[in-house]
């Protein structure tokens, strides 16, 4: 019995609703009509430092991700129309940075002591969540990772994970293409551990963040693996144009100078 509600609490809790075919595997789309892919970029990914990304659908939706406080780096002005929150923390909840009445998608409830469930789709975007944990001071907290299924790509945003992901997880996440994955250790997982779960997600292109512009951390992740660093904040993504294997993208922050 015990078996049967935890296999039940894993397709009700970590299954999002199915409406994109990028994220999914077939199996579980079935059905789904696939959008074709346009001439256009399928996304615009900016960085902004430590967990806080814009990403811009090819149909003009933005979404910014665990949004800074000022004075950890170079406070931007955006206008999102989604704003997401993966961890209770000033590093990662200012959502006053929004400039409009965006919707707010929160991880966590009950001020980070519980997991909130998210599944739902604003504009041409489908976006979801997926429970993981997060460290703090050696004490294993509740953190929540987004999925974001913008019809031709997948991008997950692995917010403060710490760990290995499981079987259920990896299944809730689906065909990733690009990882945004936290490498700084201490309140995240550290670069070996990042790289066991590139193993597992395997997708084609992987963002650090959490990691202050460390080249001692970066030079622990990046080693042996095909990777890039890019003298911008700035990148526009293609599905077709995607590497094979996967390979790394380092971008530099909005409003810094390239530090390699």
């Amino acid at each position: 019995m015990k078996r049967l509600l935890t296999f039940l609490f894993g397709l009700i809790f970590f299954a999002p609703r199915p409406a994109y075919a990028s994220c999914r595997d077939p199996d579980v789309v079935r059905g789904w009509p696939r959008a074709a892919y346009a001439a256009q970029p399928d996304a615009v990914i900016e960085f902004y430092g430590h967990n806080f990304f814009q990403i811009t659908s090819s149909k003009g939706t933005k979404i910014i991700t665990d949004p800074v406080s000022p004075g950890f780096y170079p406070t931007p002005s955006v206008a999102p129309h989604v704003v997401t929150v993966g961890r209770e923390h000033p590093n990662h909840n200012y959502v006053e940075i929004a400039k409009n009445n965006a919707v707010i998608l929160r991880g966590l409830a009950n001020y980070g002591a519980e997991w909130n469930k998210v599944s739902t789709t604003v504009r041409d975007v489908l976006i979801y969540t997926v429970p993981v944990y997060q460290q703090q001071f050696g004490n294993a907290l509740k953190g929540a990772a987004f999925v974001f299924d913008l019809g031709t790509l997948c991008i997950a945003h692995l917010g403060d994970l710490s760990h290995k992901l499981t079987e259920e997880q990896i299944k809730a996440f689906g065909k990733v293409d690009i990882a945004m994955i936290p490498i700084g250790g201490t309140f995240t997982m550290p670069p070996d551990t990042a790289r066991e779960v590139l193993q597992q997600l395997k997708p084609k292109v992987a963002i650090p963040m959490h990691y202050r512009e460390s080249s001692y951390l970066l030079d622990m992740f990046v080693k042996g693996y095909p990777h890039k660093y890019l003298n911008n904040y700035i990148f526009p993504v293609s599905k077709s144009a995607l590497p094979a294997p996967t390979q790394i993208f380092v971008f530099t922050p909005w409003g810094m100078k390239d530090y390699r």
